[in-house]
């Protein structure tokens, strides 16, 4: 009888361990990212996401995996795939995923989750949001982009009209704004007004074509400086600018230059978000058993967002103009820039 009580007591501790651990069944913590439709391999938000996965693998010993979501319904599907499996925290990907995340959270108290780039009003106990001040690199990437063109004009547009996207055109067009104010310049932005809140859309991130479409459009229209803020849909951008020549592109959430190569000669700048690294703090906070839902955001003075290296067109960038991008750096920390209308 005694080594029966023995062996149920081995039993309970290691099912215990397995539960501390992420489950399951192979008592590996496991990370589980759920991503929007622009795939894993999208060199935007999902990509960088997963690098914070894989990070996370490498340095905590975890294991990860992910469920490419090729429509939004989609999303409730593979984020109860992930639920059946027992991970020890859920990631899911973008604005569109919101509404399934959160009903999959109240539905499964014990699961603990995190979005990217988005949070809940109020928070859910077992969701960490996790937001990024995007607006204030764009505002950076706007001034720059104003103090560099030939022509008089840039211009931006989106994938879908969503506050995760239309956040990089308002910084953008303010900072443009700011460079005419201080220099008696006067720059046009096309392709959205802050103001009115409206724009051009491509109503999707997925179709390369419509993004040499808008591109065509813009520098149609004048632009030699062109933000595409609609994840792999701005590579048909960059494709028409690098062929028409002369103009340039800024990148979105991470260093266009480096991840899209081929394009280093036309990248100006990217609005950086540093989704890798809130997403393994999360991971990490999960696995030590320190997480809690809430909100996260990503500034430029805590570092979770910035402006890329000028790369192969640092050149273009005179010294003058760096030093300015320091010191309204300086005062955007410092809460004296608005940087949104």
């Amino acid at each position: 009888m005694k080594k029966l009580y023995t062996l149920i007591a081995v039993l309970i501790v290691t099912t215990l361990l397995l539960t501390a651990c992420g489950g399951g069944g192979g008592g590996k913590f496991t990370a589980c990212e759920v991503t929007d439709a622009g795939g894993i391999d999208d060199k935007s938000f999902n990509a960088t996401a997963w690098k914070g996965i894989e990070d996370a693998m490498k340095s905590l010993d975890i294991d990860g995996k992910y469920l490419e979501s090729q429509q939004q319904t989609d999303y409730e599907k593979n984020i109860n795939a992930f639920i059946d499996e027992d991970c020890g925290i859920i990631v899911t990907v973008g604005f569109l995923l919101g509404d399934a995340t959160q009903a999959a959270a109240i539905a499964n108290p014990d699961q603990k989750f995190s979005i990217v780039d988005y949070a809940y009003d109020p928070t859910i106990p077992n969701v960490l949001g996790q937001v990024y001040n995007t607006d204030e690199a764009a505002f950076l990437a706007g001034y720059v982009s104003a103090g560099v063109t030939k022509t008089g004009a840039v211009g931006t547009f989106g994938g879908i009209q969503i506050p995760t996207v239309t956040v990089f055109m308002d910084g953008f067009a303010m900072g443009v704004k700011a460079y005419n104010e201080k220099h008696g310049t006067t720059v046009k932005v096309l392709g959205w007004d802050p103001v009115a809140q409206t724009g051009l859309f491509t109503g999707n991130f997925e179709s390369t074509d419509d993004g040499r479409k808008m591109g065509e459009t813009l520098i149609d229209e004048g632009a030699d400086i062109i933000m595409p803020v609609a994840g792999p849909v701005g590579l048909g951008t960059a494709a028409v600018a690098k062929e028409r020549g002369n103009v340039y592109i800024v990148g979105v959430d991470n260093d266009w230059a480096i991840v899209n190569s081929n394009y280093a000669d036309i990248v100006l700048t990217s609005v950086m978000k540093f989704m890798d690294v809130t997403t393994l703090d999360a991971i990490k906070a999960a696995k030590e058993g320190t997480f809690a839902g809430g909100v996260t955001v990503g500034t430029l003075a805590n570092g979770g967002v910035g402006l890329a290296d000028f790369h192969d067109l640092d050149s273009m960038v005179s010294a003058e103009l760096k030093a300015e991008l320091e010191a309204i750096k300086a005062d955007i920390i410092a809460g004296k820039v608005q940087t949104k209308p």
